[in-house]
């Protein structure tokens, strides 16, 4: 079986079981989802987007997401930027358009930066080099309801998930009620695989100086009203990137790429679909 319109699928690599889904023929573009979400996320919007252009795309579960093996042990950025190279190697290998959200940011971010060679064009959405004293408050808050067995009521779950992610202006419309009910069903009980990601999120240090080292062509992408990922961490990233563009999509949270999907895939197609120039190659 080859991988081009696979579909969902399970492989063993990097010394675990990941489950992927690849979709379409064309260059390879990877989509790398954030904390406690799983790959299924960018089926909604991006992943026909980027059909339609043409690409070959795939979504895959990171380590801490069931089916993909939980690693309630312990997870570390070392091991999920490995589980996303090895599978691109196992794709036909690279170079490939990888794009990233929030913990997904994190990790194409140190991908280009540990294994250019696999990545010919790179996005971060909801980039960032550190968490705020705020980021991490919240993201150690959230390991202690999980390990003090603490649930919270569904209603008031879904309302503090809509304050934390979603724009004012989101917040604002009249399809907020949908928002509300999809939160609410989720739930706030988390997993021991989402923990360890949150409990990595929350050990990351500043990496704004090895970022200098990044060649591949980056576009960091702020989201304006993002009070997770505030937009001016995202900033940091594209200063701290030799040559990398920044773009600050407005009246969007932290989900932004689901708050304003036309917006956000006009962007990044725009940017996956450039040449390199010749400062852009690399021997």
């Amino acid at each position: 079986m080859t991988a081009t319109g696979l579909g969902a699928a399970v492989a063993r690599l990097n010394g675990i079981s990941l489950s992927y889904d690849v979709r379409g023929d064309g260059e390879l573009v990877l989509l790398v989802m954030g904390t406690g979400s799983p790959g299924r996320v960018w089926h909604l919007h991006q992943v026909p987007a980027l059909l339609r252009e043409g690409y070959r795309v795939a979504t895959f579960d990171n380590r801490g997401i069931p089916p993909t093996s939980e690693c309630a042990d312990g997870i570390t950025i070392e091991e999920m930027v490995g589980d996303t190279a090895a599978l691109i190697e196992h794709l036909g290998g690279g170079p490939a358009r990888v794009v990233g959200t929030s913990l997904g940011a994190r990790i194409v971010q140190e991908l280009a930066l540990a294994r250019p060679d696999l990545v010919s064009r790179a996005v971060a959405m909801g980039a960032h080099a550190r968490l705020d004293a705020v980021g991490r408050a919240l993201t150690t808050g959230e390991i202690a309801l999980h390990d003090q067995g603490i649930v919270l009521p569904p209603q008031f779950h879904a309302a503090v998930k809509a304050v934390h992610n979603l724009s004012p202006a989101t917040r604002r419309a009249t399809s907020i009620q949908d928002w509300l009910d999809v939160f609410e069903m989720t739930g706030s009980e988390i997993g021991a695989g989402e923990r360890a990601q949150l409990a990595l999120c929350a050990g990351m240090g500043d990496r704004r100086a090895a970022y200098g080292a990044i060649t591949v062509p980056l576009l960091v992408m702020g989201f304006a009203d993002d009070s997770t990922i505030p937009p001016h961490l995202s900033r940091e990233v594209a200063e701290a990137v030799p040559g990398a563009r920044y773009v600050e999509v407005p009246d969007t949270g932290h989900f932004g790429y689901l708050e304003r999907p036309a917006a956000v895939n006009e962007i990044v197609i725009d940017f996956l679909g450039e040449r390199p120039t010749g400062d852009e190659k690399r021997t």
